[in-house]
């Protein structure tokens, strides 16, 4: 019998809150029709999306990314500011759009502030400039005679915001990339972007752009001091998304289950390069792990589509998306923020009519791990756990992680049985704890790995809770074919 061994004593580090962040780009409906519109009645007096903020809401987000993404590399926040029949409307050259810049700076903050969400700024170092940036930290956080802190004033917001996380650019190092630039140019003007936006409000925390080994070793080499965190994305695609090489991406073209599961692998994979690293270039200047860098997942999401068609995340998505989690769970000494592409409205997670909303499949394995989690990661003994074979590699059935609560004595145990036929009976063993007889079951499950929830079958997939009595401190528990549970106990 597959066994599970709790021991709360061996944590792998805090759980930051920031994990369960999301990611908002003027891309498509995600900002006009989709948190900010003017056409339906489900908006506020700042034509916000109410219904969409309570999704939000729901899903305990921490942080948002804005406003970009592609789109920030050629995106002059200048633009965005002040009255809105004074913006200029422009092309805008990352999604061959044009940009009303009716939703700026001050509107990203208000929506954020509505939604109980913290700003996560990433900066243009595309076709922007580093006096740029810098004002753009004046505008947000000065409180003083300055300029840009005048000029905020004047726009109607007399407090500064106070955004504590600025990304220093966003992918410079793909080919498609306005501004695109080597490892090494990228290195010179971020050091220099660093050195300015700190001098505005010392307490910023920011973000490098990473990429594969050769760039995130020579960025780190040169900004291993100066920034709080270093960069990675990460996506998958199934059926008929499609992507060019994207930091290692799956892709289930062929349409085949386990291939896609293998997912897990290939997120571990990726956190674990990463962090290698940055402690090899921290050893390198002797620094310790509290100086180190830490891991910013600021881009991630499980794909179904991507094309000019209607398409919906299917269950499969779902199974990923837990996956993800538990590799951020089971990493928190590196993980401390990443952000799911939640926000791009009519793409992933969340869909939207004029006076609608759909729910994705995608969207209740964030809500279950934001919601139901303890503060710390606790390291799991997983003991004769079945695997099956793929490219010659055995991967575990049971995707598994575990967090702990010591102030409120509980435990959470997630597990993704990737099994797409067999139940699992499990035996949970908590060693040196005295644990309640009732267990909270929450579980997300699906009659088939395809099932979608539509606007015409909203709730096909679901989070569903109920209770389990247990006779005695160590019990067993069935884990359902292709199927993601979380087991709340409490000691």
């Amino acid at each position: 019998m597959i066994k599970i061994k709790l021991d709360i004593d061996n944590q792998i580090g805090k759980v930051d809150k920031n994990i369960f962040g999301s990611f908002l780009e003027h891309i498509r409906d995600a900002v006009y029709g989709g948190v900010y519109n003017t056409d339906s009645n489900k908006t506020d007096a700042d034509n916000f999306r109410t219904d969409v903020i309570e999704a939000v809401n729901d899903l305990s987000i921490s942080n948002v990314r804005w406003p970009g993404g592609n789109f920030v590399s050629g995106y002059h926040w200048y633009d965005g500011i002040g009255p809105k029949e004074n913006r200029p409307q422009k092309k805008e050259l990352a999604w061959n759009d044009i940009e009303s810049n009716q939703f700026g700076t001050d509107e990203f903050m208000k929506w954020c502030e509505k939604a109980d969400v913290e700003p996560h700024i990433c900066v243009n170092m595309g076709n922007g400039t580093m006096e740029e940036a810098q004002n753009w930290v004046e505008y947000c956080n000065s409180n003083d005679d300055s300029y840009y802190a005048a000029l905020r004033n004047k726009y109607g917001r007399n407090e500064p915001y106070n955004v504590k996380y600025w990304g220093l650019g966003n992918e410079i190092w793909g080919e498609w990339q306005i501004g695109h630039k080597s490892a090494e140019d990228y290195t010179k003007e971020a050091v220099e972007y660093a050195k300015v936006m700190k001098r505005v409000d010392p307490s910023i925390e920011l973000i490098a752009c990473g990429a594969g080994f050769d760039w995130n070793i020579t960025v780190l080499d040169k900004l291993i001091k100066d920034v709080d965190y270093l960069s990675i994305h990460m996506y998958v695609g199934n059926e008929k998304y499609a992507i060019g090489d994207h930091q290692g991406v799956i892709k289930n073209e062929v349409n085949d289950y386990y291939n896609y599961m293998s997912t897990g692998e290939l997120i571990e994979k990726n956190i674990q390069a990463a962090k290698s690293q940055i402690k090899a270039v921290g050893n390198k200047y002797r620094l310790s792990q509290d100086e180190l860098p830490k891991l910013c997942i600021d881009e991630w999401a499980a794909l179904h589509w991507w094309g000019d068609e209607e398409g919906y995340q299917n269950y499969e998505d779902a199974l990923v998306t837990a996956m993800f989690f538990n590799s951020f769970i089971n990493n928190a000494d590196f993980v401390k923020m990443a952000n799911n592409l939640s926000l791009f409205i009519n793409v992933q997670t969340i869909f939207t009519k004029e006076n609608d909303i759909l729910l994705q499949t995608v969207y209740y394995p964030m809500q279950l791990y934001a919601n139901y989690r303890g503060n710390k990661a606790v390291q799991l003994n997983i003991v004769d756990v079945d695997n099956y074979k793929h490219d010659g590699r055995e991967i575990p059935y049971l995707n598994c992680s575990a967090t702990v609560d010591e102030e409120e004595k509980k435990i959470y145990l997630n597990v993704v049985n990737l099994n797409l036929e067999k139940s699992y009976s499990v035996q949970i063993i908590n060693q040196n704890l005295e644990i309640n007889k009732e267990v909270i079951v929450r579980e997300i499950l699906a009659d088939d790995v395809k099932a979608e929830n539509t606007f015409d079958n909203k709730n096909r997939v679901t989070l569903e809770q109920r209770v389990m009595t247990i006779s005695s401190n160590n019990f067993e528990f069935n884990f359902a074919p292709h199927s993601i549970t979380s087991l709340e106990i409490k000691y």
